[in-house]
């Protein structure tokens, strides 16, 4: 009997440590809904299972078994690409933050919201009928380069420790931030079909894509929000060859996709809380 049992908790012991000495990073894909902590506790809750963990709890950050954070938060009504950290790979996450991202953006003209994107009450319309597609255009040019940005106040930016969205939510009042600096390296218009426009953007980190399109819609003497939004690419990871959809967030497939690194590589900065949200 004592041998049955050895022989049973071996292979999960040995699923576990080897789960426990990955080090490194991978992409994955965020869908419509959740929010980026969600999709990442969900990916650790099915990682910890297949381990043989017996009902694992991946919000308890006390006497974690496994550790792993996420590098530049998704809206959860956005999509797309979503880079993970795992054991040392956390301390590398800052990387991500800094480095340069690729988003689709469907824009809608008429229409503000609060929020700056479709999960908002619209707040503001106006006429959108004088805009073409020329003007979309001349109007994107004042976008590129480095830019400075007022961030949305439906964002995971925090104020005495809590994030705006959640205060708001609360029925707190809240001010704007102030203006800040930002990269845009590419922003082309990719269709428009009155009252909808798609957007190609290539930034650096901290940009917003709703505040973009906000202000592209007051340069047009009219409003916008943000329909949808897809991460199409973030650092060296993209949505096509890199992330990883939920039917393989395996052991197996995170070996094959890891790209490791070593605790003198990772340096000393842990990353393994959630950084603030730059769509």
């Amino acid at each position: 009997m004592a041998g049955n049992i050895s022989n049973t908790t071996a292979p999960i012991t040995s699923s576990l440590s080897k789960l426990q000495s990955l080090n490194g990073l991978f992409a994955i894909y965020k869908k419509q809904g959740p929010t980026s902590a969600d999709v990442l506790n969900t990916l650790k809750e099915a990682l910890l299972k297949e381990a043989g963990v017996q009902n694992p709890n991946p919000r308890k950050r006390r006497k974690q078994s496994l550790k792993m954070g996420h590098g530049g938060t998704l809206d959860s009504a956005a999509s797309g690409v979503l880079v993970v950290g795992v054991g040392n790979g956390t301390k590398m996450l800052s990387t991500m933050l800094a480095g340069s991202k690729k988003y689709v953006a469907v824009g809608e003209l008429g229409k503000a919201t609060d929020t700056l994107d479709a999960t908002g009450s619209v707040t503001l319309e106006k006429d959108f009928e004088h805009i073409t597609r020329l003007d979309i255009e001349e109007k994107l040019k004042n976008f590129v380069g480095d830019i400075m940005q007022v961030p949305p106040l439906y964002s995971a930016l925090k104020k005495d420790g809590q994030r705006l969205s959640v205060l708001l939510k609360k029925g707190h009042k809240v001010e704007a931030k102030p203006a800040r600096a930002v990269t845009v390296y590419n922003l082309t218009l990719q269709e428009f079909k009155p009252p909808v426009f798609t957007l190609d953007i290539e930034c650096g980190g901290g940009f917003y894509v709703r505040s973009l399109v906000d202000d592209l819609g007051k340069a047009l003497s009219s409003c916008a929000h943000v329909k949808e939004l897809t991460r199409t690419k973030q650092g060296q990871f993209t949505l096509e060859e890199h992330a990883l959809h939920e039917e393989h967030w395996t052991l197996e497939h995170i070996l094959r996709s890891l790209q490791p690194c070593s605790g003198s590589e990772a340096g000393g900065q842990d990353c393994t809380k959630p950084p603030e949200a730059d769509t």
